[in-house]
This record gives C-alpha cells, structure tokens and sequence, in this order.
C-alpha cells in the first residue's frame, strides 16, 4: 500500500527571540504560516520484517525522516516496515522549515497506518525539532516557548506570497549563534508583551500589522549571508508590502496584501525572475493541504 502525503514549507510572518534557556534553545514567539511550496513523501509499507527505508535524492547527511520513524518505534508504533521517499521542492537549509515539515508529514502518515497516541506524536515532535509541532497540523499558528507551545489560529485576511530562494545554506544554530553574537535577543518582558500584542492582532480576517512583522533573525541571516539582501530589495522594488527574510534564512518572502494579490505577486514574479530564477509566488494552505491519501502506484 502507498500513502502520500504533501509537507508544506512554513514562512515566519514574524519571529521574536528572547533568552536562551537551559536546554539550549532560546525562548522565542512566532506566527508560522504553511505555503504551498511543499515536498511531497511517499510511504509504501512492505511485508515481513526489515528496517524502515528513507530515501531523499540530493539530500546528504542524516534524515529528520528517519529519526521520526525511530522515534515512532521506540515508542511502540506498530506499523509495518515502510520505505519512504521524498521529493524536495522546499529549499534545503533556508529558513522555510523542510526537515520539519517532512518529518511532520511522516508523522501524519504514520498514524495512518497505526494508532499512535496524540500525546506521545506531540513529545517526540518537540524532540525532533522546534518547527515540528507547528507543522503536524499545517495551517498559521503562533509558537511560543522554545517552539513546543503551539497555538492553531482562523485564517488572515486574503495575501499571497513570493518566495526567493538564495543559493546558500544556513545552519539555523549558526544563525541563532550569530544573533547572540550581535546580541538581538530580547528580554522576557518585551516578548511577553510582544506575545501579548500578537494574540490580539489575530481575530479572524485581520490583516497583521507592520509593526509585528518583524525578523529578529534577520540581521544575523543577513549577517551570514549578504546576498540575501539583493533578494530583498529585489521584492520591494516589485511592489511586495513587506520583504523579508524567513525563520534563520536565507529564503526571502514577499508579503502582498490584498483582493489583489495573487496578480501583484505573479508580477513580481516575473519583475525578479530574471536576477533569481527560483523565484515563486505561493498561498498559504491549511490543514487538509497535508492530509495524507491513498495512491494507487506502488513502490518497486
């Protein structure tokens, strides 16, 4: 049996980062927003014993996929061995959250194959990584805490998206690392009155105000990686209302507000495509975009 299942990229329509806490990870708030620009993972299950399988093309290294399943196993999952592949559109390394989403799309497919407790998804999803528990239910949620605390929240008013992918990888620790470095992080009060501010701001239709899309990462990304900046200037030039850089970076999103807004960021589009040819527009999707679903084709 093949189940597949879309793991939509994520923008942070802002991020404030406070202290660093003992566990390493620093106390942060965020509005994630999940964007049609998606990978998409393919889950077969094979019969008898084995170990799981999970294949990647052009990605190096270890496998947040992997680990999820391993998670799932020493918690007792009892699926059948599965080979999973994925087919990365999200860019790799870039502050749009791919791993995670992967890894959170793993875990949706998993439990359609076998029960598996909702709080012990949740524990091994904060494990796995601070975007993974915004991502097993796509859609726009505020993260508070070090990323664990998730908030689902009702749809904003209509906008759309550009997306610029910059040919450089960023570790997010080396840009959370650069950010102490510069010393961006804020203090407990202001981001509490920040997580204040925020919750506010969210009724249903509202459209986020300038002063909360903001980027603490930002400098530090920028820092890292200059040519992130062109990118940026790039979509202002093009009409985006706000240009900005996603999570650690270093992707860069434009921001179009509006009924209009699909044809604006088409045209930015085409305006930027010249100098970044990744360059996409994209929406923001919800729950059922990842819901997983059967196919008919089957591994060979």
């Amino acid at each position: 049996m093949r189940v597949v299942a879309r793991a939509p990229g994520k923008v942070n329509l802002c991020l404030f980062v406070g202290p660093r806490r003992s566990d390493g990870r620093h106390e942060a708030v965020t509005l994630l927003e999940s964007v049609s620009l998606a990978d998409e993972l393919s889950l077969d299950t094979r019969d008898g014993a084995g170990a799981d399988d999970v294949r990647s093309p052009g990605v190096d290294g270890p496998n947040i996929v992997a680990r999820a399943l391993e998670g799932l196993r020493a918690r007792g999952w009892g699926g059948p061995p599965v080979t999973v592949e994925i087919t990365k559109r999200v860019p790799v390394a870039a502050g749009m959250g791919g791993g995670s989403a992967d890894a959170a799309a793993v875990l949706r497919l998993a439990r359609h194959l076998a029960p598996v407790a909702d709080t012990e998804l949740q524990e091994l999803a904060v494990e796995l990584g601070s975007d993974v528990p915004s991502q097993l239910r796509p859609g726009l949620a505020v993260g508070t805490g070090g990323g664990e605390l998730v908030e689902h929240r009702e749809p904003l008013a209509p906008h759309a998206f550009v997306i610029v992918p910059v040919p450089h990888r960023l570790s997010t620790g080396d840009v959370y690392a650069e950010a102490d470095r510069l010393g961006l992080e804020r203090g407990t009060a202001d981001l509490e009155h920040i997580r204040r501010a925020l919750i506010d701001a969210l009724a249903a239709g509202a459209q986020l105000p300038t002063e909360l899309i903001v980027n603490d990462l930002e400098r530090a990304a920028l820092s890292l990686c200059p040519s992130a900046e062109d990118a940026r200037a790039a979509l202002r030039d093009a009409g985006a209302d706000h240009a900005m850089v996603s999570g650690s970076g270093p992707t860069v999103f434009g921001l179009f507000w509006g009924p209009d807004q699909h044809a604006r960021a088409e045209a930015a589009v085409r305006a930027v495509s010249g100098k970044f040819s990744g360059a996409a527009s994209a929406l923001a999707v919800a729950a059922d975009f990842g819901h997983p679903r059967l196919s008919a084709q089957s591994h060979d």
